[in-house]
């Protein structure tokens, strides 16, 4: 690093004392043109979305017979205990149905002691029914990138319900970066900002008050299982038996080869089967305001697990429509769902999940859905991207 480069990292670190919460979109760029974040291939700007990165796969697979964390080692260390074979994907490799996979990273961190990151699945990920998750060198805890962390990135990738055909350069997960403890809202503080900023709106696109809304370490989500029309869809159950998914081809597959729609019926109700996979969608419109970003927390009631989430990050910007009105803001949730154990009904209205905030340090000067040309931003129940939306 030069010296010019030491003064630039001292510019960031000043600029971020005193400031907790996530890096905006300016500050990653800042922080990789620091060296923060590096890969001996060039980062594009098109991976830095408003609060979060997005990283590639590696040129190198590894099927491995577990999952794993490496504790006090490093991953190498564990890989080659586990480790069934490897594979170049360059120009492209299967990803069998159900079976662990491990990938380096392209981009790896060197981070200064009081920043840290966290991951998560992108959305087209998870609404492939694809459970992705990250593991570093010395790490206890998926997904968690520690205090200063230096070293490589492994993404651990498990396709649950399609076999799909991936490529070096593919990204299937996005990284935040934080400054310090960053911690969520309380209920105090949320409450006072929704007063302000409401986050949930009705389907006619007006804001429901404080008072009606669930607010406890965030704000609580239901389901809708009614639709706005005698047949409408309201949800998408993957089908058991399907050919590969080739995640380079956007908007190019049959939505019915993979997928069977389910329609409304007159109970307003939906009975969930056991490890099967579903892509449903909120009750209630979001609009994450530009200085907030916010994460999908999975709603568990005590009679048993339901997974309703597996890229559960909303980045700045969410359903917002660029004004201050509080009328017609909000964007439909769409929440990627598998029972366990046993058959699970759900009702219109029922708590799905809730919306979990933290601060970002400055405000974004991207924003998704209007300076990004974003797939999801003024979705109703949609598949993931690879779907062609007119078949």
């Amino acid at each position: 690093m030069n010296s010019e480069d030491k003064i630039l990292e001292t510019d960031l670190m000043d600029q971020l004392k005193g400031k907790p919460g996530y890096l905006p979109c300016q500050l990653i760029e800042q922080a990789h043109r620091q060296g923060m974040i590096h890969s001996q291939e060039p980062i594009t700007a098109s991976q830095i979305q408003p609060v979060s990165m997005d990283l590639r796969l590696g040129h190198k697979a590894y099927r491995i017979q577990c999952s794993f964390l490496p504790e006090n080692e490093p991953v190498e260390t564990k890989l080659k205990e586990v480790s069934l074979y490897e594979f170049d994907i360059t120009d492209g490799g299967i990803l069998e149905k159900n079976a662990i996979y491990l990938i380096p990273l392209m981009e790896e961190l060197s981070l200064p002691p009081s920043l840290y990151g966290l991951a998560n699945p992108k959305s087209s990920t998870g609404r492939l029914d694809m459970f992705t998750r990250v593991i570093v060198d010395k790490g206890h805890r998926f997904d968690e990138i520690p205090l200063g962390y230096r070293g490589k990135m492994y993404l651990e990738i498990i396709s649950r319900s399609f076999p799909v055909k991936i490529h070096a350069g593919l990204s299937l997960n996005q990284l935040r970066i934080a400054n310090v403890a960053s911690q969520s809202l309380d209920k105090k503080k949320l409450v006072f900002k929704y007063r302000k900023n409401p986050i949930l709106f009705d389907r006619n696109g007006f804001s429901i008050p404080v008072a009606e809304v669930k607010v406890e370490e965030g704000i609580y989500v239901s389901v809708d299982v009614a639709g706005d029309q005698p047949e409408s869809i309201i949800a998408y159950k993957a089908k058991t038996n399907s050919t590969v998914i080739d995640l380079s081809k956007i908007r190019h597959y049959k939505a019915e080869e993979f997928w069977e729609p389910i329609h409304k019926n007159k109970k307003n109700r939906l009975i969930l089967e056991p490890e099967s996979f579903y892509i449903m969608m909120s009750k209630e419109r979001v609009c994450i305001w530009p200085d907030w970003l916010a994460e999908m927390v999975a709603y568990e009631p005590n009679s048993g697990e339901l997974r309703t989430h597996y890229a559960g990050f909303f980045d700045s910007g969410f359903g917002w429509n660029g004004t201050d009105e509080l009328i017609n803001q909000g964007t439909r949730a769409v929440m990627e769902v598998r029972p366990h154990d046993v058959p699970f009904m759900v009702e219109d209205g029922q708590t799905f999940c809730r919306l979990k905030f933290e601060k970002v340090v400055e405000r974004p000067e991207k924003l998704y859905g209007l300076s990004l040309n974003s797939n999801y931003h003024s979705q109703g129940l949609a598949l993931s991207k690879y779907f062609d939306p007119d078949h």
